[in-house]
């Protein structure tokens, strides 16, 4: 049981060294050229979003669930939203590509933005018993959020070696998923507020109490 608890806590914290890794690589490859380097970061990039898979299921087949395990999966995917967006942002700007890099800059502040939030409205909810479990629409937004952040960055980095025609389709096709992931994001915060809303509101009250 104990053995099965650090394997899952470790592939769990596994997830930042792997968006790291992936930091590592995409830069290198930006600056060195070729498909190699590139290459290596959208395997870790995938490895990244497959720990945020392999951790919960096994948690579960295991009867490993913690507490410190339901925070600490959030943490990581906050984490790695912090590095890889603000990247790719820099890569489309260092590309050249104003409007798409505008874009992503907009999504990278809503997405921290709203993941501040949630962590504020959880505390809240801790201190008077509620669940701090990633809600399902929040398991949702996590689920698309990896696939999303390999698809654009697939396109930042590999376009130079598809047809214009296929390059222009990838491009139209990471503007749609980033206007779906903000509406996503969006949606997700309101949720998450509605959900949290009666501990915010008897914290306030206790404070007026105070």
């Amino acid at each position: 049981m104990k053995r099965n608890r650090i394997i899952v806590n470790a592939i769990t914290f596994l997830r930042l060294p792997l968006a790291l890794a992936w930091l590592g690589f995409g830069l290198a490859g930006e600056h060195a050229g070729g498909w190699l380097l590139p290459c290596l970061a959208i395997l870790a990039l995938f490895l990244s979003g497959l720990s945020d898979l392999a951790d919960g299921l096994l948690a579960r087949r295991w009867n490993v669930v913690t507490p410190l395990g339901k925070m600490a999966d959030p943490l990581m995917d906050k984490a790695v939203y912090v590095v890889v967006f603000p990247a790719i942002t820099w890569l489309l700007m260092h590309q050249g590509e104003t409007l798409h890099s505008l874009m992503m800059l907009a999504f990278t502040i809503l997405y921290i933005l709203r993941d501040l939030w949630v962590t504020f409205m959880r505390s809240v909810a801790s201190m008077y018993g509620g669940e701090v479990a990633a809600m399902w629409l929040g398991k949702v937004r996590t689920a698309l959020t990896f696939p999303a952040a390999g698809i654009i960055y697939i396109y930042v980095s590999l376009r130079g070696y598809l047809p214009a025609e296929g390059a222009s389709v990838l491009a139209f096709a990471c503007f749609f998923i980033e206007i779906a992931m903000i509406i996503l994001n969006a949606v997700s915060f309101a949720v998450y507020t509605r959900a949290y809303s009666p501990c915010l509101k008897k914290a306030l009250e206790r404070k007026r109490d105070l």
